[in-house]
């Protein structure tokens, strides 16, 4: 990883101006990898987190929010024609005449790629292999793709493990930050919750997405802060009606 960070930097007049990027590079190539027509996958050119689209799944309007902001840029990803090329490059380097014969059939015809890696489940080392191979042009891929858009890359700041002391002060000063709480703490909160979701995992963002748009959808239930509910005295009882004030129900006073 290291190999990649500062990659992509120009010099000389007039060359476009350089964004550096902490890249979330596991994401990035699940990116590349994956070219479902169904699939549109966006890099944040501040988090380095990649956002990915599904169609049928994701709100239309939200993906073309995406689409028009400046802060997102769309991944291309490595086509089929080409993952098929690695496939048949692997297959030359295989020495077992049993496998390279087996991987040949399995590539022939539609599903090519679920047979190729079925195949391989029964040969670990092979297995193994073919994922450092393929990662390597993917790795290549990458580069030339954030050299071609004038991104560097820089390190992912680290995230740091809260100690317990942390978690009991954060606990102990919760009633002072919800004191006076108004529209300038609603507006921190929104600043919070966004930036909460730059810091998600993309594979996370989807469910954080549609639970928001449930709230936001939801209606709200008005709140029965007490009720009343008259019961009958029992036959022959001396006792007066009942009353129940949120749910506990107590003998009413008599008159």
């Amino acid at each position: 990883m290291s190999s990649r960070v500062g990659k992509g930097a120009k010099g000389g007049g007039g060359a476009a101006a350089v964004r550096q990027v902490p890249i979330a590079w596991e994401a990035l190539e699940d990116a590349f990898e994956n070219n479902a027509p169904e699939v549109h996958s966006y890099l944040h050119m501040e988090s380095g987190e990649v956002i990915r689209i599904v169609d049928g799944i994701a709100d239309p309007a939200m993906h073309k929010r995406i689409i028009d902001d400046a802060i997102y840029l769309r991944i291309d990803p490595v086509s089929s024609r080409e993952q098929y090329r690695w496939m048949e490059r692997f297959i030359a380097t295989v020495e077992t005449p049993e496998l390279r014969n087996r991987l040949l059939s399995s590539i022939d015809g539609k599903g090519a790629f679920r047979r190729f890696k079925d195949v391989l489940m029964a040969y670990p080392v092979d297995r193994e292999r073919w994922f450092a191979f393929r990662s390597e042009r993917l790795r290549a891929c990458m580069d030339a793709w954030l050299e071609a858009h004038d991104i560097e890359v820089v390190e992912r700041p680290k995230w740091r493990v809260p100690t317990a002391d942390d978690v009991v002060s954060q606990v102990e000063s919760a009633p002072e930050r919800t004191k006076g709480r108004g529209s300038a703490t609603a507006d921190a909160t929104r600043t919070r919750a966004r930036e909460i979701l730059d810091d998600l995992p993309a594979r996370e963002l989807d469910t954080a997405l549609a639970f928001l748009e449930f709230l936001r959808e939801r209606k709200p239930v008005p709140r029965v802060r007490a009720n009343t509910v008259r019961a009958t005295a029992a036959e022959g009882s001396t006792d007066g009606p009942l009353e129940v004030d949120d749910g506990a129900p107590t003998k009413a006073a008599t008159s």
